[in-house]
């Protein structure tokens, strides 16, 4: 039997290893279409910020015996508040606020983890543990995706609008600083999903990865979420197989999935990739040097 079809046979048998496949591709679906949106908003360091702060609520979920996602998701919303707060009452820029903050948070949570008994490794905290996915976990981030896309869905013109031009959607009335919040949570909401898929160090690839993928190969807004969702997915499965092939770690097999996709993307893709971009440049540059002009300089 050939190693991919051991492994979907694996995935039918083994309730463990199916939880793990759904959830990551579940994650690697959202991460996508909300990927799309942070890049474009210009805030992927938004969300390595709230990654690395939700070490602090896990570590008081565990202390409490709480369900870890809401923890993570109040520690990841207090450090989202606590950036945009700096940068309104201060000169410092987004980018230092974030630095401050995530620090802190990632600090405090490491702190806090050593001090708390838990059955789950700060290991697997920092570069997740898929295949440990229980039900409750695995229906957690199929509701998430699903809530999270359909709303996308139901308000993607006010998404597309208030992303491609704030100032025009505020003069047309749009709300934009609600939805701004909104995409805010959205993320924050991802981000404590993909945690427990790809670990608290490598949910920003995840989020911002196939995203950029989609980006390089895209031109339509809407383009660009359905293909992040599609890369996001394949990263997930792929990445779970070359686990399961290898004996590697899950998360950080489905990152490294997916930057493989993101460099033949930025080599190849038609619209924008390195290497048909250096071809035109070179066909552009010979047929200058050829065209009749140049040959009466020269003479």
């Amino acid at each position: 039997m050939s190693k991919p079809v051991e492994f979907f046979y694996d995935l039918v048998n083994y309730p463990h290893l199916a939880r793990a496949a759904i959830t990551a591709v579940v994650i690697g679906l959202v991460s996508g279409v909300v990927g799309s949106l942070i890049i474009l908003r210009g805030l992927s360091l938004m969300g390595d910020a709230i990654s690395h702060a939700v070490m602090p609520g896990i570590a008081v979920s565990f202390f409490f015996g709480a369900n870890i996602f809401f923890g993570a998701l109040v520690s990841g919303l207090l450090a989202a508040a606590g950036i945009g707060f700096i940068n309104s009452n201060s000169r410092l820029k987004r980018d230092t606020s974030i630095g401050i903050i995530f620090t802190a948070f990632l600090a405090a949570g490491v702190i806090l983890l050593a001090r708390t008994e838990s059955s789950v490794s700060l290991q697997a905290i920092l570069f997740g543990d898929v295949l440990a996915t229980s039900p409750s976990q695995m229906w957690q981030s199929v509701i998430i995706t699903v809530v999270i896309t359909t709303l996308i869905v139901m308000f993607y013109k006010q998404l597309q609008i208030t992303t491609m031009d704030a100032q025009l959607a505020t003069a047309y009335g749009f709300p934009t600083k609600m939805i701004n919040y909104a995409v805010l949570i959205a993320l924050a909401v991802v981000t404590v999903s993909a945690v427990q898929t790809v670990g608290v160090i490598l949910v920003v690839a995840m989020l911002v990865t196939p995203a950029a993928t989609a980006f390089l190969l895209s031109k339509k807004f809407s383009t660009m979420m359905i293909l992040g969702a599609v890369f996001g997915m394949l990263s997930s499965i792929m990445g779970m197989y070359f686990s399961y092939r290898f004996e590697l770690q899950s998360g950080p097999a489905i990152v490294l999935v997916a930057f493989a996709m993101f460099v033949l993307a930025f080599l190849l893709s038609p619209h924008q990739g390195f290497v048909w971009t250096q071809l035109h440049k070179l066909r552009d540059r010979r047929s200058i040097q050829h065209s009749p002009a140049s040959q009466e300089g020269s003479s």
